[in-house]
């Protein structure tokens, strides 16, 4: 069963903008991250949700979306995500950001699968103006930003395919199917 949420659970970068996500669906995924490992067992982390269209559109202004596919623009406009998880860090309870950019992580993955089982899709997003983002959310100074969660009711189809001449770059077909390269198990096992 984990490997199929690993499997479904793709970088999804269109969304069925007519589903409705409620503050108590983005509050459940957030509760899920306090049963994760911490880094010394810290817990900085905190989260920022948001879930109306507004914000999240400006939300949406201040990431950019599919870095090997910048001429496509993505998201398509009327498939915008419907929700935003904001996962940062308090300061006040540990000032490096780079120790805890693994628990970043953990959690984001966390919350994505959670998504994924509720049949959603998510996009984890490490492509943001932080300032700006900063600002428009009105974050004290004692909170940064490690990584913006986008998630929706995807409207896209994503394939798996196997990596060829070491091409890992994902790319989209005529039909703006998405496909995604993954190297097999025999490239990723070091062997002695």
């Amino acid at each position: 069963m984990l490997k199929d949420l690993v499997m479904n659970s793709r970088s999804y970068r269109g969304y069925d903008e007519s589903y409705v996500l409620s503050k108590e669906d983005l509050e459940a995924l957030v509760d899920i991250t306090r049963y994760c490992p911490s880094t010394m067992n810290k817990q900085p982390l905190k989260y920022y949700i948001a879930y109306q269209k507004e914000e999240v559109e400006a939300i949406l202004a201040l990431t950019k979306w599919a870095g090997a596919l910048p001429e496509l623009h993505l998201p398509y406009e009327g498939c915008h995500p419907i929700g935003f998880i904001i996962i940062c860090q308090d300061l006040n309870i540990h000032q490096s950001m780079s120790t805890f950019s693994r628990d970043a992580g953990i959690v984001g993955q966390t919350m994505l699968l959670a998504v994924c089982e509720k049949g959603l899709g998510g996009l984890m997003i490490g492509s943001f103006q932080k300032d700006g983002l900063k600002a428009l959310l009105k974050l004290p100074d004692n909170i940064d930003i490690h990584l913006v969660l986008a998630i929706g009711k995807p409207k896209e189809n994503i394939v798996l395919t196997d990596v060829l001449d070491n091409q890992t770059n994902y790319y989209r077909d005529e039909n703006n199917t998405h496909y995604v390269p993954k190297r097999s198990l025999n490239d990723i096992i070091i062997k002695k």
